[in-house]
C-alpha cells in the first residue's frame, strides 16, 4: 500500500504565525506589566490618601493640624487653633466626622457602639452605613487600620481609626473609604483602548507580513515552479534573480545546477546522437556480409569472419574513446596536486620518443611548479602526440615542450604535418569531427574532443596555431595555481585558434 505523503502547513503561513504570536506575546507582556504597574500605583496613591486622612484627624484631636472648617484655608496651610476638649466619645466621633472632608469617590462614616450614627453633610460616592460592611470594620480589633472590604460589590480601601475618650465608656470609630474600582476607571478605559489598538497592530502585523513573506518566498514558489518544468524537459528554464540577499545567491546556485544539469543532458544526447550515427555503419556492414556469406564457401566465411572481427575491434575501440570523452568531461573525477611541470614534460617525452617512424624532439623545458591532475595532462598529452604522429609523413619533426608564466602553464606539441584548413578548424574539437584531409588516418574522430574536455575540467583552454603545408601546434594553457572554486570555465571552457 503506498503511504500518502502529508501535506504540511504551508511556509508562509508558519512564519506569519509565528511572527504574530511574537508580537501578540510582546504587546501582552508589554500591556499586561504596564497595567500591573499603574494598578500598583493607584492602590499605593489611594493607601497615602488615608494616611493623610489619619494624619488629619490625628491633628485635629491634638488641636496641630488644618482647620478643615475654616473658610479660605489652603489645603497646606496651617491654622493655629487652640487643644479641643470633648466631652464625651459621641462628641469626639461626631467633630472628626463633621470636619474631616470625605475623599474623593469614597465617603466617610462615624460609628458609635457598633451604631452608624454620623455621616458627612455632603453628597459622597459610596455610603458606608451597609451593615455587612460595619460589621467587617468594626471586627478589627481596634486601634487603625487601613485594610481592603467590599461594599455594594465594589472593593474598597478603608480607613477605620478607633476614638475614645477618658470621661466616656462609649467606643468609637471613624471609618473613611475610597472605591478601587472607581480610581480604576480611568486606567481601565486606556487599557480598553490598549486592547483595540494591539488587536489593529496584530491585524497591520498580519497583513504586512503575509505581503513580505509571499515577497521573501517568491523566489522559492518560482523554483518549485521551474523544478517541475524541468521534469517536463524544459531544461532551458531559469529562475528569475531579484535583489542581494541570501535568496537571490540560493536562486543562482540553483540557476548554476540547473546549468550543468542541461549541460549534462546535452553532453548525454550528443554521445547517444553520435555513437548511434557512427555505429550504424559498423553495424550495417557486419549485417549485409553476415547476410551474404556462403557457408559452403570456407575461403568467404573465413573473409568474413576477420571483416566482422575487424568491425567489432573499430566498434570496441570506439566505445572505449567515448568513455574516456565521459570521463574526461567529469570535473570531479580530477585530482589536482602541486607537480614539476620540467618533470612532468621529461616524462611525457619518455614516453612518445619510442613511437617510431617520427623524429621526436624535445624543446623547452618548464622551470616551475603548478597545480594539475598529471595522470589527466599526461592523458591529454598523448593524445596530442598521437594525433600529430598520425598526421604527420614518415620521418617528420614533432616537439614536445612546456613553459611556465606568472599564472598560466603551456603544454605544446608541434607537427610538420600538412596543417588544418581554417574551415575545419572548430570541427576538429567536435565529437566524431575531422578535416577532410584526415578521412583516411584511422582514428574515432574523438582524440581532441577528449583532449578539450580534460583541459576545460583543468579551467584552460586548447590554442591551435596552424598553417596549410606548414604543421600545427596544439597549447593547452592551464591555470598555473589549478581552477579557482565556482570558476565555470571547467564547464564552458572555448578553444582559441591562430593561423594564416
Amino acid at each position: 500500500m503506498a503511504l500518502v505523503r502529508r501535506r504540511r502547513t504551508p511556509v508562509r503561513v508558519r512564519i506569519l504565525a509565528a511572527i504574530l504570536l511574537v508580537t501578540a506575546l510582546g504587546l501582552i507582556v508589554a500591556g499586561g506589566s504596564a497595567f500591573l504597574l499603574q494598578r500598583t500605583r493607584v492602590i499605593v496613591a489611594i493607601d497615602d490618601e488615608l494616611r493623610q486622612e489619619y494624619t488629619s484627624v490625628q491633628a485635629l484631636i491634638t488641636g496641630t493640624g488644618p482647620d478643615a472648617s475654616q473658610e479660605g484655608a489652603g489645603e497646606s496651610e496651617q491654622a493655629p487653633v487652640a487643644t479641643p476638649s470633648f466631652a464625651d466619645t459621641e462628641q469626639l466621633v461626631y467633630e472628626v466626622v463633621r470636619v474631616i472632608p470625605p475623599p474623593l469617590d469614597g465617603g466617610t462614616l462615624g460609628i458609635v457602639d457598633g451604631e452608624a450614627r454620623y455621616r458627612p453633610g455632603v453628597a459622597t460616592y459610596l455610603d458606608l452605613d451597609e451593615v455587612a460592611f460595619t460589621a467587617d470594620v468594626m471586627a478589627t480589633g481596634g486601634g487603625t487600620e487601613i485594610g481592603t472590604a467590599t461594599l455594594g460589590g465594589e472593593t474598597v480601601r478603608y480607613l477605620a481609626i478607633t476614638l475614645s475618650t477618658e470621661e466616656s465608656a462609649s467606643a468609637g470609630l471613624f471609618v473613611s473609604a475610597i472605591a478601587v474600582d472607581a480610581r480604576l476607571a480611568d486606567l481601565e478605559s486606556v487599557m480598553a483602548l490598549y486592547a483595540w489598538v494591539a488587536s489593529g497592530v496584530v491585524v497591520v502585523v498580519a497583513l504586512v507580513g503575509w505581503f513580505v513573506a509571499g515577497r521573501l518566498l517568491q523566489p522559492v514558489r518560482e523554483l518549485r515552479t521551474t523544478a517541475a518544468r524541468i521534469t517536463a524537459g524544459a531544461l532551458d528554464e531559469r529562475i528569475p534573480v531579484t535583489g542581494n540577499d541570501d535568496l537571490s545567491e540560493l536562486t543562482e546556485t540553483i540557476n548554476a545546477m540547473i546549468a550543468r544539469l542541461e549541460e549534462a543532458f546535452r553532453s548525454q544526447r550528443r554521445i547517444v546522437n553520435d555513437v548511434r550515427h557512427e555505429l550504424a555503419t559498423p553495424v550495417t556492414i557486419v549485417r549485409g556480409h553476415l547476410e551474404l556469406v556462403d557457408a559452403d564457401d570456407p575461403a568467404d566465411v573465413e573473409q568474413t569472419r576477420a571483416l566482422v572481427i575487424d568491425e567489432l575491434d573499430r566498434m570496441s575501440d570506439l566505445i572505449a574513446q567515448i568513455a574516456h570523452l565521459a570521463e574526461a568531461e567529469r570535473a570531479a573525477a580530477h585530482r589536482p596536486q602541486r607537480v614539476d611541470v620540467g618533470g612532468l614534460t621529461r616524462h611525457v617525452f619518455e614516453k612518445v620518443r619510442v613511437i617510431p617512424g617520427r623524429e621526436w624532439a624535445l624543446g623547452s623545458v618548464a622551470a616551475g611548479e603548478a597545480v594539475l591532475d598529471p595522470t589527466r595532462v599526461t592523458q591529454a598529452w598523448l593524445q596530442l602526440a598521437d594525433n600529430a604522429a598520425k598526421h604527420s609523413a614518415p620521418g617528420d619533426r614533432i616537439e614536445i615542450g612546456s613553459a611556465v608564466r606568472s599564472d598560466e602553464v603551456s603544454l605544446w606539441v608541434a607537427d610538420e604535418g600538412p596543417g588544418i584548413p581554417e574551415a575545419a578548424r572548430a570541427r576538429i574539437f567536435e565529437r566524431f569531427g575531422r578535416a577532410e584531409a584526415s578521412r583516411g588516418v584511422a582514428g574515432s574522430g574523438l582524440g581532441l574532443a577528449i583532449v578539450q574536455a580534460l583541459v576545460r575540467a583543468h579551467g584552460g583552454h586548447v590554442d591551435l596555431d596552424t598553417e596549410v603545408g606548414r604543421g600545427s601546434t596544439f597549447t593547452m594553457v592551464l591555470p598555473r595555481d589549478g581552477v579557482p572554486a565556482g570558476d565555470e570555465r571547467a564547464h564552458d571552457g572555448a578553444t582559441e585558434e591562430r593561423g594564416s
